[in-house]
């Protein structure tokens, strides 16, 4: 008993260190005190230390492979928290959720429903039968008889009233009106839809870094959208962009650029969305992600991959056109098909007049005609078409026949070609119709649409065929890597464990001879 109390004196300021310190701080390595440094200067402590260190000797080598596997397990846990550490610290995630996708694609199924329907609006003409800009009090109809005289005798001062409509009722003003209403409020709609989730999927960290700025951006088009059709309607409220007499419209030039960016604000959204959720299905199951990127990734699909770019490129500009000849009725003249008048062409003379030039030196006819030209637009707008129908038959027949790309080529790209073509097909079907017939208005409004439709097809068929972003290709070889790297771990750790244990039971072995 004696004996026994030095050794508890010894051993308790060990034991109270080791039970009040926590296991953080048990890792690093401990600061020396002045106290410290004293102590070990002294003779006492010396021959203390000595003889401490012969005592623990002897038990050291007994304990040499606990205290491995102890401090194997120590750093393997300090790595885990070092990377959970950087994993807290970082704000986004670094992948979207599957509920940004489906969003994203409500959202451009909304954005496609109310491009059609602006063409059913600009068909009736109804586009100028508000001739105020009100964003926030505009958002409700006239609600008495008082109201809605006022807002007839706004329309009865605008140049579409006095040239096109001098006998129309107020029965028939409501109509016109409830449409642009209803044009208006859907574009409302469209922005607090979308402008609402993107606060609430930034700020509870439901979207990578790269697609949140992506997202706060489309936010901003869509307003500038809003801007743009009011630009556009201003334009048709005052008569000098079109001669005395002539029918009214808004510009042209204004027309496009409000359609096209409700073509970008569509494609970006789809294209995003269609994006979260190809990176959801590569990563979740891996073995089918490398096979298809081995094949994505064969130099022989390279022409392939541009050649669908292109020709979104392609469809895009002809959709364009397609709002000039809207914007310029072109669609009412040389109502047939593929003759033009007399010839594939009309004259020279009609195409390049100078009656569009406003120049004394018609230097600029050059340019005049192909944007302001009824003829030319429309020969423009079919040439187009033509290269488009052209276009996407070499490439499925690029597909088809081509042994380089046929036996490369994944099955859903390949699906996407077919799909591509079948849209095609119907738009030709759809626009040549509506030039025969006059333009009616079910057969223009289908037209529109199937522009839209065939865009987002060629969009389909590029997330299918396109390589992945380099943020996605670098968390892919993340991924790829650790799968690797799994089965030699877990090989390595069944090693250490039937080393670790052969070693315990030779030491009970020997405790017990």
């Amino acid at each position: 008993m004696a004996s026994l109390l030095p050794a508890l004196r010894q051993a308790a300021p060990k034991l109270t260190r080791q039970f009040f310190q926590c296991s953080h701080c048990r890792c690093l390595p401990r600061v020396a005190t002045r106290t410290d440094i004293f102590k070990e200067a002294s003779p006492k402590y010396i021959r203390a230390s000595e003889s401490s260190t012969r005592r623990v000797s002897s038990t050291a080598s007994g304990n040499s492979a606990a205290e491995t596997s102890s401090s194997s397990t120590l750093s393997s846990l300090n790595r885990t928290s070092g990377q959970k550490a950087k994993t807290k610290t970082r704000f986004f995630p670094n992948k979207s959720d599957k509920s940004v996708a489906y969003w994203l694609l409500g959202s451009a199924a909304s954005v496609f429903g109310i491009v059609v329907f602006g063409g059913l609006t600009r068909l009736t003409e109804s586009g100028l039968s508000i001739t105020e800009w009100k964003p926030v009090t505009g958002s409700l109809p006239p609600a008495t008889e008082e109201d809605w005289e006022s807002e007839f005798n706004k329309y009865r001062s605008s140049p579409e009233f006095k040239m096109l409509n001098p006998n129309m009722t107020l029965s028939e003003f409501k109509s016109i009106y409830y449409m642009e209403w209803t044009h208006r409020l859907w574009g409302r709609f469209v922005g607090l839809s979308f402008a609402i989730p993107a606060l609430y999927f930034i700020a509870r960290r439901k979207v990578s870094g790269p697609m949140a700025l992506r997202i706060t951006g489309i936010a901003g088009l869509i307003g500038f959208q809003g801007v743009l059709g009011w630009w556009m309607v201003k334009s048709g409220l005052k008569d000098d962009l079109f001669a005395t007499g002539s029918h009214p419209r808004v510009s042209q030039y204004r027309l496009v650029a409000h359609l096209g960016t409700a073509f970008l604000c569509y494609c970006a959204m789809l294209w995003n969305g269609l994006s979260i959720l190809r990176t959801h299905k590569l990563l979740g199951n891996l073995q089918v992600a490398e096979a298809s990127l081995r094949r994505l990734r064969n130099p022989r699909l390279r022409i392939f991959r541009s050649s669908v770019g292109a020709l979104a490129v392609l469809v895009f500009i002809t959709a364009m056109s397609g709002g000039l000849v809207a914007g310029l009725d072109a669609g009412l003249i040389y109502n047939e098909f593929p003759y033009m008048g007399l010839g594939l062409t009309p004259p020279k003379s009609e195409l390049f007049s100078d009656f569009y030039s406003h120049t004394p030196d018609n230097s600029d006819i050059w340019w005049r005609n192909p944007l302001e030209n009824p003829s030319l637009v429309q020969l423009d707008h079919r040439i187009l078409a033509t290269t488009t129908f052209t276009s996407v038959m070499a490439l499925w027949a690029y597909s088809r026949f081509s042994s380089n790309v046929r036996t490369i080529l994944p099955g859903p790209a390949r699906k996407g070609v077919h799909g591509v073509v079948g849209f095609v097909f119907l738009q030709v079907v759809l626009g040549i119709s509506t030039l025969i017939y006059l333009v009616p208005l079910p057969l223009a409004s289908a037209h529109q649409a199937g522009s839209l439709a065939l865009l987002s097809y060629v969009l389909i068929l590029g997330s299918r065929s396109w390589l992945p972003n380099r943020r996605v290709s670098t968390l892919l070889a993340k991924r790829f890597a650790t799968a690797k790297m799994t089965p030699k771990r877990s090989v390595q750790s069944k090693l250490r464990m039937r080393k670790q244990n052969s070693a315990s039971e030779g030491a009970q072995k020997t405790a017990v001879v």
